[in-house]
């Protein structure tokens, strides 16, 4: 894509003055909150980065290629393993996003919740964030002010329904009090400007002229600063991340769940995107390079794992070469915790021989009942949630309910 670039430089944010109203009765506030914020309050004002040129030190650019050729490697292994990682990983990145939010849920409970029968809150809520990031690599090849909203809208539309569909009509802050943006740790800027600068993102997104693991760095870095929706922002910058390494082509197949590389160390991730605010871009393409080198790592040991566990499971079934029981093993390698149903679904099979293949697995040590109750038998596969939750481990994830 050609266009007359400006001069060098990222340049660092703006703030204006603007007039805060507040929308708490004044009688719940002291007297020395209510003068502080009847004073207008800075919010930030980004530039506009479509036309910016972008020039890496170094340094930076050395660590994007040689973590751009690992990520090339890994996406090409992950599609030849014998275990559907694609679908293993976008789980593991949606689960390591949520964490960076502090949204915690175990492999077991998040298979659960994924069978949609009721479910501890923080895994729903990540299960929506695979849906979210779903909804990021279905997109096509590039990101549109619609893509941007759809997959926010599938982070939240049961959890919070009525804020989204659309871009923020009002301000929001990062940290300080819930009273007002006085002294919050970081203003966005406000609504009347966050249309035209999502139309500025979505046109730098289009470039074909960055390198593009650093090009996603800098579309997240740019729609963190804008934080377009009142939540849900960090993991929706993080899904579109994925909507343009899929789109521009350095991932074909699998995810590359780099949400677990930046939750290593959540502190400096949030620094380098600070330090973007201020004018230092390299930060957070260099941060954003570092944890796809970790991502590649730990994604690594989790299909090694995953192809032991699957090969153990096949060597333990004695079933005819017709049974339903093996391409099951193939559904709990991604779908670790099953019913009947859901097994039936998915294999294209009735209920009743799906319950028998889930026999033939019990039997031969592969899966246990992990729910008794009639209505509502449930089986799990613990080797493959031992597994996933050992990849959050090492991410930095606690793997608690």
């Amino acid at each position: 894509m050609s266009r007359e670039l400006v001069t060098p430089g990222w340049p660092p944010l703006g703030v204006e003055r603007r007039e805060w109203t507040s929308r708490i009765d004044p009688g719940r506030l002291d007297v020395w909150e209510r003068i502080r914020i009847a004073r207008p309050y800075d919010a930030s004002v980004p530039a506009f980065i479509a036309p910016l040129e972008v020039r890496l030190e170094p340094e930076t650019a050395a660590i994007v290629a040689s973590a751009s050729a690992e990520v090339v490697r890994f996406d090409a292994e992950m599609a030849a393993m014998p275990v559907p990682m694609p679908a293993i990983l976008l789980r593991s990145e949606s689960a390591s996003s949520s964490q960076i939010e502090r949204l915690t849920s175990n492999a077991r409970n998040l298979a659960i919740a994924e069978l949609d029968l009721g479910s501890r809150q923080n895994a729903e809520l990540v299960v929506a964030n695979v849906r979210a990031m779903q909804r990021a690599l279905d997109v096509g090849t590039g990101i549109t002010r619609r893509s941007i909203i759809e997959t926010h809208q599938r982070l939240l539309e049961h959890s919070d329904p009525e804020i989204v569909g659309g871009l923020r009509s009002e301000q929001v802050w990062v940290g300080g009090s819930d009273a007002s943006p006085h002294g919050a740790e970081f203003v966005p800027p406000h609504a009347d400007r966050v249309s035209a600068l999502i139309d500025d993102l979505v046109d730098f997104s289009a470039r074909d002229d960055i390198p593009v693991l650093a090009h996603a760095a800098l579309v997240h870095a740019q729609f963190e600063t804008i934080h377009p929706f009142l939540d849900g922002n960090g993991r929706t910058g993080r899904a579109i991340m994925h909507t343009l390494l899929r789109g521009r082509g350095l991932t074909r197949h699998s995810t590359v769940p780099v949400s677990s590389g930046l939750l290593r160390d959540t502190a400096r991730y949030f620094q380098a995107l600070t330090a973007y605010r201020e004018g230092h871009h390299d930060a957070i393409v260099a941060e954003t390079a570092r944890a796809a080198f970790a991502a590649v790592s730990n994604g690594r040991q989790l299909a090694s794992e995953m192809a032991a566990i699957r090969e153990t499971a096949r060597a333990s079934l004695v079933a005819r070469a017709d049974s339903a029981a093996w391409p099951l093993i193939d559904l709990l390698m991604r779908q670790p915790v099953v019913n009947a149903e859901r097994v039936a679904r998915e294999l294209g099979v009735t209920t009743r021989t799906a319950r028998n293949a889930l026999d033939l697995l019990a039997e031969a040590g592969v899966v246990a009942l992990a729910s008794t109750a009639k209505r509502d038998r449930i089986w799990q596969i613990t080797a493959v949630t031992d597994a996933m939750d050992a990849f959050a481990r090492r991410a930095g994830r606690r793997a608690n309910g």
